[in-house]
């Protein structure tokens, strides 16, 4: 069976017959844990198989950046907030860009070993100083630095057989409101907006499995937020930065998405813009409604792309040395490193 465009989230810790009905639906393509999915390293193993045992072809992906942004914390290592990575680079640049792959590298190896296909990671805006949702959780505030460390930390996911997710695009460090809440107005031209865009042209170029995209409107470049809108999609992610991979609309169920009306209407927005992946979080209702409206081979565009996000035979690796490299690394820096 193909995987379907919409991702799912899950109430608890185990499965229950409603969870396996709908992971059994052709629409359905993959499933988003959050730290209410988790208990143990043990309750988490034994849930993803469950996962499996209902299908297996789909993908199982986490919100895993370290910082603020880690799902999984007893029993897994605690990774530093990106901003640490880029202050060690700041100091020394081909320590931070071993500690981003370090740390990319970690991340892959210990969701591997939970059977999970991927983080939700790097995010790649750039830390202006004015969107707290963001924050610490950007490598840095030049577009340079955050396409290196973005790269490396990437480089450390490959490794471990598992794809990036670059975030959020085309940039969300520069608006202070909090897409989770409402809808921001970046009032910057597409000129302007140049040093957001550099990280992603770089990534692209190296062959970037995916994107995931910003509640974001950009008035100066679409009216549209930029997660439904196929100007950004297709006009200037797809054609002109020539990006092959997963889109990832963030998450429909968000503030900045309610603004343009009911699930169903974002859905259809999300989908003709070029989304390949829906989200939609913490709606159970929402999820049965999407379901029961979507036009099958209309969703199943993208079904190749998002296919090939799915876990890949990575290079061997021994996470306590790769937990004592990153602690040897972080302690070049000041103060309290996670």
């Amino acid at each position: 069976m193909t995987p379907g465009p919409l991702m799912i989230d899950l109430d608890n810790t185990t499965l229950t017959g409603e969870d396996r009905e709908l992971l059994r639906h052709p629409l359905v393509g993959s499933v988003i844990y959050f730290s209410r999915n988790y208990e143990s390293p043990q309750q988490l193993a034994a849930l993803t198989a469950a996962i499996r045992d209902v299908r297996p072809e789909l993908c199982i992906a986490v919100d895993y950046e370290g910082g603020r942004v880690q799902r999984f914390r007893d029993g897994f290592t605690r990774l530093p907030p990106m901003r640490r990575v880029g202050e060690l680079y700041a100091r020394d640049a081909e320590a931070g860009l071993q500690l981003a792959e370090v740390v990319g590298r970690l991340m892959a190896v210990e969701l591997g070993a939970m059977d999970i296909d991927m983080p939700l990671a790097p995010v790649v805006d750039l830390d202006t100083g004015c969107c707290e949702v963001i924050g610490d959780r950007a490598f840095d505030a030049g577009a340079p630095a955050v396409l290196a460390l973005s790269l490396a930390l990437r480089r450390g996911l490959n490794q471990g057989g598992m794809a990036a997710t670059a975030k959020h695009f085309p940039g969300h460090g520069s608006v202070r409101e909090d897409s989770h809440h409402e809808l921001p107005v970046d009032p910057r031209s597409l000129d302007e907006l140049g040093g957001d865009l550099a990280p992603y042209r770089g990534l692209i170029a190296q062959g970037l499995e995916s994107v995931m995209m910003a509640h974001i409107r950009y008035p100066a470049v679409d009216e549209a937020p930029a997660s439904l809108s196929s100007h950004w999609i297709q006009t200037r992610l797809r054609s002109e930065l020539g990006f092959r991979g997963v889109v990832f609309c963030d998450d429909l169920s968000m503030g900045g998405a309610a603004s343009v009306g009911d699930y169903r209407v974002r859905a259809r927005l999300a989908l003709d813009a070029g989304c390949d992946v829906l989200p939609v979080c913490n709606n159970r209702a929402a999820v049965i409604e999407l379901l029961a409206d979507f036009a099958h081979e209309r969703a199943m565009d993208g079904a190749e792309r998002r296919a090939g996000l799915k876990r890949s035979a990575g290079r061997a690796a021994d996470a306590q040395a790769l937990q004592a490299q990153m602690q040897s690394l972080l302690s070049r820096l000041p103060g309290d490193a996670a």
